[in-house]
């Protein structure tokens, strides 16, 4: 009886809900989604967009580039381990590689973890808004993360320290610093660089303790790489007609569709991914993966010889690409190099020098000074001294009084003859009284200086009765 009533339970189908009873309830049954939100660009002027795609159908680059060419690739290792820098082009991003201790997932007890966060900075571009997650940012986390850890690149398993209970987690942080296009290709180059550069500490077991050695006690130790990933874009143009290799930021701009493919250089392919909504041939997908494998071969190479480089230099006690302006984590770009300087000569080339050199020019006369505590400013300029006098002296000029006054400067000069002290200089010429004249004989007083330069003057002072 029992049994029939189960078995009636479960052959009663489920009645579909009203959609009105539905109707503001939320529902709360996983984790609340982050929120994602549209990035602002400054769209292309029509012009603008018909000049790039006219010269893509004339096989030109807005960079002089061909059609399958990348741009530059220069790639710089920082002072620690696990920071790579990476310029294709314009782009730059900067990768970091960090780890620490945690607990397994339950699935996955012996295996380590790997975590991978791609963060759009507005200082790569305006569009880009801090602290919001794009779709960008999103569609390049899932790219990134296909491209490395579900290949199975690295040995997971030999990041595990205590089976349930401790293993490592490798966490890589990838930062947007410059955007000139094709962000997934220089992220997936920055980030494996970056893991084979990384050095994770040494670790010893002891029963249920964990001891982590700091690099001066024992040599980090790096991961177990099997090989090297590296994504490829393509970017397609009036519907699938044009293809072209590491699209620029307005190349992105026009184009119809994008094609992703992640290849290493064994010719196997990790992951790929299109976008954009367009149809693609078999045979267009197989010419991408061929011009993928050259590409990837030439990365991979390049990145080979970045890390023997560094290491080279490492060994050396060197600096090696970007770690070469951070000598003992200080810049070093207003340092000076020192220039040896030979003394052992230099009186004799001193007095060489000066009897080799010309006479020094005539130096300009020094101002007269015709009386203390006046001076003379400039040259030729018109003398003023004793202008009010000889106006005063042309109201007394005439015939009469001329007689008078020449008398009295005979007697004032047979008087004061013995009492008179003359001092004659170059520059002026000075009557000093020594002795005061007797009020008895002192009738007409008169005191007169002459200047170089300046007309003598005289006054006449009539006799008190």
């Amino acid at each position: 009886m029992a049994a029939g009533k189960q078995r009636r339970a479960q052959t009663v189908p489920e009645l579909p809900r009203p959609q009105h009873l539905l109707r503001g309830l939320r529902l709360t049954a996983g984790p609340p989604q982050p929120e994602i939100h549209t990035m602002k660009e400054t769209p292309l002027s029509a012009c603008e967009r018909d000049f790039i795609l006219k010269a893509i159908e004339e096989k030109k680059r807005l960079d002089g580039r061909q059609t399958y060419d990348y741009r530059k690739i220069k790639i710089s290792f920082g002072t620690d381990y696990g920071c790579c820098f990476v310029d294709l082009g314009q782009t730059r991003v900067m990768a970091q590689v960090s780890c620490e201790l945690v607990a397994p997932k339950e699935s996955r007890p012996n295996e380590g973890i790997m975590f991978f966060n791609i963060e759009l900075s507005p200082l790569a571009s305006p569009a880009f808004e801090q602290g919001r997650q794009s779709e960008l940012s999103v569609k390049l986390n899932r790219q990134l993360e296909r491209c490395l850890r579900n290949s199975k690149c690295i040995d997971t398993e030999s990041l595990c320290v205590v089976s349930g209970e401790k293993v490592w987690q490798i966490r890589v942080d990838v930062h947007m610093l410059n955007n000139d296009g094709n962000l997934m290709d220089a992220s997936s180059i920055a980030a494996i660089a970056a893991l084979c550069h990384f050095r994770r500490p040494d670790v010893a077991v002891q029963g249920e303790e964990v001891t982590v050695y700091s690099p001066e006690e024992r040599d980090p130790i790096p991961l177990s790489i099997y090989h090297m990933p590296i994504s490829v874009s393509f970017s397609f143009f009036q519907q699938g007609t044009y293809l072209l290799v590491d699209p620029c930021e307005r190349e992105e701009r026009v184009m119809d569709g994008l094609l992703m493919i992640a290849m290493n250089k064994h010719r196997e392919i990790c992951s790929i991914q299109s976008s954009g909504g367009i149809m693609l041939l078999k045979e267009q997908v197989m010419r991408c993966s061929k011009i993928a494998s050259v590409k990837v071969s030439e990365i991979t190479e390049l990145i080979s010889k970045a890390l023997m480089n560094d290491k080279t230099a490492r060994k050396a006690g060197g600096r090696c690409g970007f770690a070469e302006s951070m000598p003992q984590e200080r810049i070093t770009a207003l340092k000076v190099d020192e220039t040896p300087v030979e003394t052992a000569d230099v009186t004799e080339k001193a007095s060489g020098i000066i009897k080799e050199a010309e006479a020094p020019p005539p130096t300009a006369p020094s101002p007269v000074v015709p009386v203390p505590g006046v001076g003379q400013v400039g040259l030729g300029l018109q003398n003023t001294w004793g202008v009010e006098e000889e106006e005063e002296l042309e109201e007394f000029s005439s015939g009469d009084d001329v007689e008078e006054v020449t008398k009295m400067e005979e007697d004032e000069r047979k008087n004061t003859k013995d009492d008179v002290v003359e001092i004659l200089d170059s520059e002026e010429e000075e009557v000093v009284i020594l002795h005061p004249e007797k009020p008895q004989k002192a009738e007409n007083v008169k005191s007169s200086f002459h200047q170089k330069g300046a007309p003598s003057s005289k006054k006449k002072t009539k006799q008190k009765p």
